[in-house]
């Protein structure tokens, strides 16, 4: 049950550092294209290396490369699924998934559910490791990533005409889909000890869709691909340390 307790709390604490991001709707007007590029490069570049350090290769030493791959694959495929079949609109990208009368802010939750499920999984499934002080790092690394990501979800609702109140929320909100996460992640390596090289590379495999097929083409949709890669760079840095650090 320790495991459970300590991958909710810790994906929970990761989570609601979103609402640190979304602080600066109440004292700035709006974010240009160039801010918006950093913010989600910063955001990639952590989860990238969280992706590999904290996830990856931990999978791999416990269960070999072939399990590895197995569970990356059916990672992506899970969430290449859900981005499919589930009604979601990103703030430059616009509409995808299928047609919807949900209103629009509806359809903003939507993806960033998609961004921030994988998030909690992650770290819930981290503290099934074994090894609290990796995941430790893994769910600072996510939390620190999370407040460029809430305000890179807060600040473009203002652009769009929402008050600050309602930006605000929807990055308050967005934090806590990280915990339901977090809870099925810890509960499924409690449970069933066996699947825990496969569940941190399925892990692995969600984060990589969501850095490859959302986060980086959104990064670079107004022009601004060098400076996000250059940000995303940093990010990567920054969570390589954290995970050498205190892992």
């Amino acid at each position: 049950m320790g495991i459970i307790l300590y991958g909710f709390l810790g994906s929970l604490a990761a989570g609601l550092a979103t609402s640190l991001g979304g602080l600066p709707v109440f004292f700035i007007k709006k974010i240009n294209h160039k801010a918006y590029s950093a913010m989600l490069g910063v955001s990639g570049g952590i989860m990238l290396a969280a992706t590999i350090f904290s996830l990856l290769l931990p999978g791999i030493e416990k269960g070999g490369v072939y399990t590895a791959a197995a569970g990356l694959l059916a990672g992506v495929l899970f969430i290449e699924l859900i981005a499919r079949f589930v009604p979601h609109e990103h703030f430059f990208k616009g509409h995808e998934g299928p047609s919807s009368t949900l209103k629009r802010v509806s359809l903003f939750i939507l993806a960033i559910t998609i961004h921030n499920f994988p998030e909690g999984m992650s770290v819930g499934v981290g503290f099934g490791m074994g090894d609290p002080a990796k995941a430790l790092a893994l769910a600072i690394g996510i939390g620190i990533q999370n407040i460029p990501e809430g305000a890179a979800v807060a600040l473009p609702m203002l652009s769009l005409g929402y008050a600050p109140r309602t930006a605000f929320s929807v990055a308050f909100l967005s934090g806590l889909v990280e915990p339901v996460g977090g809870l099925i992640g810890a509960s499924a390596v409690a449970l069933f000890s066996g699947i825990l090289p496969f569940a941190l590379s399925f892990s692995a495999g969600c984060m990589l869709y969501v850095i490859s097929g959302e986060m980086i083409p959104e990064s670079h949709e107004k022009g601004y691909g060098k400076l996000a890669t250059w940000y995303l760079v940093g990010g990567f840095i920054v969570m390589m340390l954290l995970d050498n650090l205190l892992g």
